[in-house]
């Protein structure tokens, strides 16, 4: 039986992605992939015109997005999957975080003016077109406006989260995206954990309920994916990865960079019967 892999990490153009999600199935096809999620910030747009795309490859995808949510000083990213990506009050709340988003963009760069850059704002909302946009977005037109050499100066120097022209996004805490993938019928899991500070956050995420946890990421190294893997079995946690691939948002192209055997989707639909 040939043996099957799925990158379960992925952005598209409707959020902070320069792939379109039909360029998003086109290159799990080439990447020989059986099964992806689209998992936009705060956002299922992709969802939809992907889904047809994806039947014709052959691929399945699986409805999910990615949740913003801040805890302390740390920006934690819940993943949801499985989720019913048409929920009305799914798509209220994702709503309202889209509002916060572009209030926010706005803000960023009425900072980033008062430091010299005068960037065009509706360049970056051309660029995000109608899904989420976000700080990749602003990266972006900095670097086409020759005020950065890349993107990752644009971060560092301007709009990381301890850079000078920064801004918190909408105050959702995790407990509360967590509860939002529940209600809109998802399995929710604690996306690449090693950018959070220390392992008592771990144990805040078990406690506000999360499900599982993303062990296999680009920004994991062999022993991080070793120490959440034996974190995630001792606590009986569920296991997935991705490449989260951004097209050519990032330095290189990351799909399928990433696979991990089918038999964790198994787990994940597995878990969404027991949950519901």
């Amino acid at each position: 039986m040939t043996k099957r892999f799925a990158d379960l990490h992925l952005h598209s153009t409707l959020s902070d992605s320069t792939f379109t999600p039909k360029e998003v199935i086109e290159r799990a096809k080439k990447a020989e992939l059986s099964a992806v999620a689209i998992t936009d910030h705060d956002c299922v747009d992709a969802i939809e015109p992907a889904l047809k795309i994806a039947k014709s490859h052959n691929i399945e995808l699986i409805p999910a997005v990615e949740l913003s949510s801040e805890s302390g000083e740390d920006e934690v990213h819940i993943l949801g999957y499985f989720i019913d990506w048409q929920d009305k009050w799914l798509l209220d709340n994702l709503e309202k975080m889209q509002i916060c988003r572009i209030e926010r963009v706005k803000k960023m760069a009425e900072k980033l003016k008062n430091h010299g850059i005068d960037i065009d704002i509706d360049e970056i909302f051309k660029l995000s077109g109608c899904g989420s946009v976000g700080r990749l977005h602003i990266a972006q037109i900095m670097l086409k406006g020759g005020f950065v050499s890349d993107i990752k100066e644009a971060f560092r120097k301007y709009i990381g989260n301890n850079a000078p022209c920064y801004v918190s996004k909408f105050k959702l805490s995790p407990k509360e995206a967590i509860k939002i993938v529940h209600r809109a019928g998802g399995i929710s899991i604690l996306a690449h954990p090693v950018v959070l500070k220390g392992e008592r956050i771990l144990y805040d995420m078990i406690n506000d309920g999360i499900n599982g946890i993303e062990v296999y990421h680009p920004d994991h190294s062999q022993a991080d994916a070793i120490y959440f893997l034996k974190f995630a079995t001792r606590h009986k946690l569920l296991v997935t990865g991705g490449s989260d691939c951004h097209g050519l948002g990032k330095e290189r192209i990351l799909i399928g960079s990433i696979k991990i055997p089918y038999e964790l989707v198994d787990r994940l639909k597995d878990a969404v019967k027991r949950r519901y």
